[in-house]
């Protein structure tokens, strides 16, 4: 992992980019390449999946290999300023990409940021969304200096639920009509809102 100085953490500013690779709990987390055709179909595969349109609908949806494309696009510019952190999730043995998570809306000044993940159909029941969660969680805390990390998931969606509070994200309340109903732009649903801050416990995973 890449260090910083004490007066970094003293004094925050921009994280440098690159942000690092991540190693650890079995797992590899590394940018995605917007020129890969791999990393695009892996990208189009879980922005499509059913499980993921259930629970999530993105201001600018992902629906074919061009949005796809696009979309890494626009998360490797923010890598670049320093705003957001995404990463593929692999296996760190095989390179198999197992989903995504993201360290995003970085404020270095506040020293806040939020996390997003989902995991590939396939490597469900593996543990990888907590797994994944609990290597950038760390990061985020110690190398990039982050005091408070936030993670929301539309109420009902009891398995993120439960990976937050594996990984030490206490729930803090209900956001009322926080991000939009499945599939809609026109309607909106509640929030769990959980967050860790740098000086809660690390997480026993077991």
């Amino acid at each position: 992992m890449a260090h910083v100085d004490d007066q970094h953490r003293a004094h925050p500013v921009p994280y440098p980019s690159p942000f690092p690779e991540l190693l650890g709990h079995g797992l590899r987390l590394r940018p995605w390449n917007a020129e890969s055709e791999a990393d695009v179909a892996a990208w189009l595969r879980g922005c499509t999946d059913p499980e993921f349109r259930r629970w999530n609908t993105p201001i600018r949806p992902v629906t074919d290999t061009d949005s796809a494309r696009e979309s890494l696009r626009s998360k490797a510019a923010q890598a670049a300023d320093g705003s957001s952190a995404s990463y593929c999730v692999t296996d760190a043995d095989t390179g198999t990409v197992l989903g995504h998570i993201g360290v995003n809306a970085i404020h270095p000044d506040l020293r806040s940021a939020r996390v997003g993940y989902w995991v590939l159909p396939e490597a469900r029941g593996r543990r990888v969304a907590t797994r994944a969660l609990a290597l950038a969680a760390h990061w985020a805390h110690t190398e990039l200096g982050m005091h408070r990390l936030e993670l929301d998931h539309a109420l009902g969606h009891d398995a993120s639920c439960r990976v937050a509070e594996r990984c030490g994200f206490r729930f803090e309340g209900i956001l009322r009509g926080a991000i939009f109903e499945a599939g809609r732009h026109d309607a909106f649903r509640d929030v769990h809102l959980h967050a860790r801050l740098a000086t809660d416990p690390e997480p026993d995973l077991g």
